[in-house]
């Protein structure tokens, strides 16, 4: 289709809403919100992004291409100008890695024989550095606890221990989770110690060949068939020259009775030591086991691209608050029968059209924001965060003139609530400014019901606030005005159950966008107190991030 033609009809999608019953939300109230924001602008863009026409949004294919084209042109529209210095477009590189001999077993030589652990049902590996074969020979083995060298929690399981060229096998989530100790790191909502990105980049940095996460649903808050199905096919990450930090040889998972296999070859009792890893004082075991793996992957190199757009401040256009958005998904997949597209409506065409829609609000705004704002719609979140973290290295602003991030992802289409979810809640006074916001609405901030699943770090705001900014995501709250916190629930467990991550995910013209367009007021209402005001929000004290906003605000407000 010629581009002309596809925008002309991607413009009509935009403009031409299937949802228009029910009142626009509330227009003003202290300045804080905006009558270009409407549920019926919402579901335009909600339509047109994930469309058929867009074939699942994935990166390197023509309906990725079509969706960024979209974005642009909306951007366009809007009014705002190329946000790259002049560019649109911020290109990411990516390396995939494909695991050619899927057969793969973990040998593990111990008790005076061999025990083989299958790829798959047993345990999953994969190289984390690039290379075409690696090969791990005869590697002691040690179990490290949780894997965690945390000074501000004065806890280090690898303390004394020198794990240069050896397997280490850590547990999933934290210590606080373990122990269930309000005290010890955060008790049960977990941080970043207790992510798995973490244990791997920890056990790289220690000098480890490999390293093997020992996998429970409950501590990760996902079954073992999610990782079998996100390890199918390639495995993205952005390039050694890109990302130069330490990276593992070998990085895989085992299933909690392979670990108990293991250890009991071994004369150990894995759940005893599981239980005295959460415990101060713990310390490393070695097994008297030698493990062995090679790996043969097909190695491959790729662009993608960020999409930036700008609404230049008139006051201080040197300091930017950014607005964050995936726009990617999964594609087609042509060997399904019946409907082979994941439209990825919900995850994330939610979070573009909240995107647009508060960039239309701002570039209305007068008086002109007084900040900057740059609108982020970033690729490959679904690979790993990467097209933001690419950002967080290469940013348009420096993090130090960056006043905060907020994003948007899978933002539920279920109606009014009475309530917003902040994920990772208590994490900046970002959330302190969104209360009052909310309070204006006659609605309240609630914390996520399963803290120990780790969201906070799953989400592109995550990129930024690992590179110290104030980064803040939410989620549609659960406790609806007609039907309360148990329609609300239903709601969304009935998403997560039949329709995240699947062909399924589509746009449906009977939803109620009037709850996520109020939704959207309130992130455009933080937005308007940051580029109108001189604020600059700080991490809480207890925060992991703190210290690196510290260190890169010099002092500085």
């Amino acid at each position: 289709m010629h581009p002309r033609i596809l925008f002309a009809l991607l413009a009509a999608l935009a403009t031409t809403p299937a949802w228009a019953d029910g009142p626009a939300t509330a227009s003003s109230s202290a300045g804080l919100f905006s009558p270009a924001i409407t549920p019926q602008r919402f579901a335009g863009y909600e339509k047109a992004i994930s469309a058929d026409a867009m074939e699942g949004r994935k990166p390197g294919t023509p309906g990725g291409e079509r969706a960024t084209a979209y974005i642009v042109e909306q951007f366009r529209k809007l009014g705002l100008e190329p946000g790259n210095h002049g560019s649109w477009f911020q290109d990411v590189p990516y390396v995939s890695t494909l695991l050619d001999n899927k057969g793969v077993t973990l040998d593990v030589a111990e008790g005076g024989g061999t025990q083989h652990f299958a790829n798959r049902s047993e345990m999953l590996a994969g190289t984390l550095q690039a290379k075409p074969q690696v090969t791990l020979k005869d590697s002691d083995i040690v179990f490290v606890g949780y894997g965690v060298d945390a000074p501000a929690w004065q806890w280090n399981d690898y303390a004394g221990l020198d794990v240069k060229g050896k397997t280490v096998i850590v547990l999933v989530n934290d210590p606080g989770y373990a122990s269930n100790d309000p005290k010890l790191f955060k008790g049960r909502a977990m941080t970043y110690y207790g992510r798995w990105t973490y244990k791997y980049e920890e056990a790289a940095r220690k000098g480890a060949a490999a390293c093997f996460i020992v996998h429970d649903t409950g501590a990760a808050g996902y079954p073992w068939t999610v990782l079998v199905n996100s390890g199918e096919g390639p495995q993205l990450s952005l390039p050694a020259s890109e990302d130069p930090a330490p990276r593992l040889p070998v990085a895989g998972w085992l299933t909690t009775d392979a670990a108990r296999r293991l250890f009991a070859k071994s004369g150990l009792d894995f759940d005893q030591l599981k239980a005295a890893a959460s415990q101060r004082g713990f310390k490393p075991v070695a097994l008297p086991a030698k493990a062995s793996i090679t790996l043969d992957s097909t190695i491959a190199h790729g662009v993608t691209r960020n999409v930036l757009g700008l609404l230049k401040g008139s006051t201080r256009p040197d300091e930017a608050i950014v607005y964050s958005a995936h726009w990617d998904h999964f594609g087609r997949d042509p060997r399904l029968k019946g409907h082979q597209i994941y439209n990825g409506a919900i995850d994330n065409g939610t979070g573009i059209a909240g995107l647009l829609t508060i960039a239309g609000a701002f570039a209305q705004q007068q008086p002109k924001p007084r900040r900057s704002l740059l609108f982020a719609a970033v690729t490959l979140e679904e690979a790993g965060l990467l097209g933001s973290r690419y950002y967080a290295m290469h940013p348009v602003f420096p993090l130090d003139k960056t006043v905060a991030d907020i994003n948007m992802d899978a933002l539920s289409i279920i109606g009014p609530t009475r309530n917003m979810i902040v994920v990772g809640y208590g994490q900046s006074q970002l959330e302190d400014i969104l209360k009052g916001v909310l309070a204006k609405q006659g609605r309240v901030a609630t914390p996520e019901t399963t803290p120990e699943n780790g969201f906070y770090f799953r989400s592109d705001h995550f990129s930024f606030a690992k590179a110290g900014v104030p980064a803040m995501d939410t989620l549609t709250g659960n406790d609806l005005v007609h039907g309360g916190t148990a329609a609300g629930n239903a709601a969304l467990a009935d998403y997560t159950a039949h329709r995240y991550h699947t062909t399924k995910d589509v746009y449906d013209p009977h939803w109620d966008f009037r709850g996520v367009a109020e939704d959207m007021q309130a992130l455009y209402g933080v937005g308007r107190q940051l580029v109108d005001g001189d604020a600059w929000p700080q991490w809480s004290k207890d925060s992991e991030f703190r210290a690196r906003r510290e260190q890169m605000m010099g002092g500085k407000p």
